[in-house]
């Protein structure tokens, strides 16, 4: 399984909406795997795949300890959030970058496995955050997307400067 090249802010690859996936064949399975051997390799603890520059609703997370608790989901969607929490995060896509974001508390997930079975996954914590985070990229929004237009400005400036420079 080949590690992926993960995209940087401000690619513009990183902003497009990610399609449905009709149907989970080997190709799709591949790219999961390839996903979580990427993020795992980081090391992250979600990895969508628009990071990689798959246009496909996919995400992978492991938020345990052990890293040995992955969840790959196929067209994953948010349908129910309650609560509100701040939290510290940091994206693969913006390197060096760690903010304070607001978010829901607790989320219900809806979404197929790789094996093709629905499930519903009711999340808190960093779970919940995590999978908002990876859903987020699907839709095109990036967590610096969350904060105010001047730490937005600070943080495009210098990912920029970062590839003018070759970093």
């Amino acid at each position: 399984m080949p590690l992926l090249k993960i995209l940087e802010f401000p690619d513009a690859r990183l902003k497009g909406m990610a399609q449905p996936i009709v149907r989970v064949d080997k190709q799709i399975q591949q790219l999961a795997d390839d996903m979580a051997e990427t993020m795992y390799d980081a090391p992250g603890i979600g990895l969508a795949a628009p990071q990689v520059a798959a246009g496909h609703r996919l995400i992978v997370v492991d938020v345990s300890e052990n890293r040995n608790d992955l969840l790959t989901l196929v067209n994953p969607e948010i349908i129910v959030s309650t609560g509100e929490e701040e939290m510290k995060e940091g994206c693969l896509s913006v390197p060096g970058v760690v903010e304070t974001v607001r978010r829901a508390e607790k989320v219900t997930v809806r979404a197929t496995t790789v094996l093709g079975k629905t499930i519903e996954l009711e999340a808190d914590g960093l779970l919940a955050v995590c999978l908002q985070h990876e859903i987020d990229h699907l839709n095109g929004t990036l967590f610096v997307d969350h904060l105010s237009r001047l730490k937005q400005n600070l943080i495009r400036r210098k990912a920029e400067k970062r590839v003018r420079l070759g970093d």
